[in-house]
């Protein structure tokens, strides 16, 4: 199991940046999601964020929302989650869950993380989770071993960033803008001050995520954040392409057309 320590502490000696790929489990199918994952591992992936799959998704675009829609339909659960993880940490890859609080929660914190932790999983993403509601959440995970991450925005102030870099204990999400989840044309300016202002309050890596979606947007982010995440870019390809192997090929090629930028 690679962990996300390793993962950075190997990023940082070939002097660039992780790149995390975001996918929903059960899409494009419970089996495709394993498949999707894998080709954006071989083309460069570092690290791989697994959605689980909510009805009621705070920060989720358009693109990401009618994927987990297709996910939702074709039956996908926790359960399922738990075999994805396991799955896509086969290739080698440091596997996360991104997931909201309330399924966590239904399913009980301590059998979440220890469920998680036995599927090969070594984190989370808890984007609606506060760092005063986190204390439960941060045991579980310390228990099972595995690392906790919560997400700074551009409007977050100082006591707040220092709150949220508190609770994390894998890296720190920056989201590049105030809004849902999307590829767009720019990165959002505020991002590396945001990165920037978290810094001192925090040794862990900080990574940006929300808006990147071609190399050369992964290049600039890359130029000062210890991570780039991308997701719905690759969630676009598949979602526009004609059939399983066309989106496989436009994923592997997105992901290493991205895995160039952060390194660029």
């Amino acid at each position: 199991m690679t962990t996300l320590q390793t993962v950075f502490a190997k990023a940082k000696a070939d002097d660039r940046a992780a790149l995390i790929g975001y996918l929903p489990a059960g899409f494009p199918t419970k089996e495709g999601a394993v498949a999707a994952a894998a080709a954006m591992v071989e083309a460069g992936c570092d690290v791989i964020e697994i959605g689980l799959p909510y009805s009621d998704p705070l920060m989720d675009g358009p693109t990401i929302q009618d994927a987990v829609h297709r996910s939702l339909t074709g039956g996908t659960r926790i359960a399922d989650v738990m075999r994805t993880v396991e799955g896509v940490a086969g290739t080698g890859a440091a596997t996360l869950v991104m997931t909201y609080w309330n399924p966590v929660d239904r399913y009980g914190a301590d059998r979440f993380a220890r469920d998680l932790a036995n599927a090969g999983g070594v984190g989370t993403i808890t984007p609606d989770l506060t760092p005063e509601e986190a204390g439960p959440w941060c045991e579980a995970s310390a228990a099972a071993g595995i690392d906790t991450t919560f997400l700074v925005a551009p409007s977050s102030t100082e006591a707040r960033i220092k709150a949220v870099a508190a609770c994390c204990t894998g890296f720190v999400y920056a989201a590049s803008l105030m809004g849902v989840t999307g590829a767009r044309e720019t990165v959002g300016e505020a991002a590396r001050g945001l990165v920037e202002r978290t810094r001192p309050h925090t040794g862990l890596p900080v990574c940006v995520g929300l808006g990147v979606g071609t190399g050369r947007q992964a290049a600039e982010v890359a130029r000062y954040a210890d991570g780039v995440i991308v997701g719905s870019a690759f969630i676009r390809r598949l979602l526009d392409a004609p059939d399983e192997t066309s989106g496989l090929a436009a994923v592997r090629e997105l992901a290493a057309e991205l895995a160039v930028g952060v390194r660029a």
